[in-house]
């Protein structure tokens, strides 16, 4: 009975979690609790400051050497931590597996805890015997870069204080320092995560969104993890800085497959220079996310939108696509600059919030790629 109780107010817990992201608002205080595996932990600012108290500065100055020697990898650490968090099940996929249980409460909500992965660097984690992981799933494979930036911040974070600092706050510290680094704004980066036991591949595929997503596939992504409509518009502002290869955005390329694109809003002379940069059939081509300011962290991904200038149909189908909605958000980051960073800051803190695992559900781990 008693782990009935426990199972019960973990469960309202998380109720009110979901409720909470899913209603777009911001945690604004110093502590944020979560309940998992029947243990209550926390999220929270500063954390190192005592343990660690280099911590910060150690990863910003690998980040700032990475980015001074290739600005894309600005992009790559942001984006590295975007599909360490996406690699969630929904959390409402724990009420049949509950309900089924009967007399087994405890043991069933576990499981479901054990699904939801949240931010906890398993896309660091090389395949095992054991498991396939993230780095091979279809949205990750020659995709995903950066790697060797996280493993020498881990080793000097190691050499300062071993076993202190986890793999998937570095991830967030890093994402952080980047968007800075190309010119965006700042904010505290909660910490406290464990590092995952295990990875993926299958989770990896079926909840990162695609660059052919529409709006409502994700909007479907996105609310599986408790994060709104605006958030899908906001966080997609990342694509402000970076690259991406031809093979992402052929689909760009062909007036008769761009996945709720508005024909009337096309901007043929655009594509035509994708085309010409793609004529060599060559998927490994890159080309510039945002065409106007590709390395700095500002609005002009929303007015490339407007232009019909997005890279991924992912992207233009957010102002030229079938939903007002997405495109009152896109029009109102054009407006107002300084909206957008703000909105990207609340948003990166929620997303960067997702439940990451803890007690004997995680480690911090000596080497990210593997598990101690």
């Amino acid at each position: 009975m008693a782990s009935f109780y426990l199972a019960s107010l973990c469960i309202m817990l998380l109720i009110k979690f979901s409720v909470t992201f899913a209603s777009g608002n911001v945690v604004s205080n110093k502590l944020e609790k979560t309940c998992i595996d029947g243990v209550t932990i926390a999220l929270s600012f500063g954390l190192y400051l005592n343990s660690c108290p280099e911590a910060e500065a150690i990863i910003f100055s690998w980040v700032e050497s990475a980015v001074s020697q290739d600005p894309r990898m600005a992009a790559s650490l942001l984006r590295l931590h975007f599909h360490d968090c996406f690699v969630n099940a929904s959390h409402i996929l724990f009420l049949p597996s509950f309900l089924l249980c009967v007399n087994k409460y405890f043991p069933c909500l576990i499981f479901m805890l054990n699904i939801f992965q949240g931010c906890d660097a398993s896309v660091l984690l090389d395949d095992t015997s054991n498991f396939s992981g993230e780095k091979t799933a279809g949205p990750n494979l020659n995709s995903l870069r950066g790697f060797e930036v996280i493993d020498n911040i881990k080793a000097d974070l190691e050499y300062a204080c071993p076993q202190t600092v986890s793999c998937a706050d570095i991830l967030a510290i890093a994402a952080r320092d980047s968007v800075v680094l190309s010119g965006g704004l700042g904010w505290q980066v909660q910490m406290g995560r464990k590092d995952s036991l295990t990875a993926s591949k299958t989770a990896a595929n079926n909840n990162i969104p695609g660059p052919n997503s529409n709006v409502a596939t994700l909007v479907t992504n996105f609310q599986n993890l408790g994060l709104s409509l605006q958030d899908v518009v906001t966080l997609s502002g990342a694509h402000t800085i970076g690259k991406a290869r031809c093979a992402t955005f052929s689909s760009r390329l062909n007036n008769n497959n761009n996945a709720g694109v508005r024909n009337s809003e096309m901007n043929l002379d655009f594509l035509q220079s994708l085309q010409q940069l793609c004529s060599a059939n060559n998927n490994t081509t890159l080309a510039n996310l945002d065409d106007m300011t590709p390395s700095t962290f500002d609005n002009h991904y929303y007015v490339n939108l407007l232009s019909g200038k997005g890279l991924l149909v992912s992207d233009q189908v957010l102002a030229t696509g079938d939903d007002d909605n997405t495109r009152e958000i896109v029009q109102n980051y054009v407006d107002d600059p300084s909206l957008f960073l703000e909105d990207f800051k609340n948003s990166m803190l929620k997303m960067g919030s997702l439940p990451p695992p803890t007690g004997t559900n995680g480690e911090i781990r000596v080497n990210c790629r593997v598990i101690n």
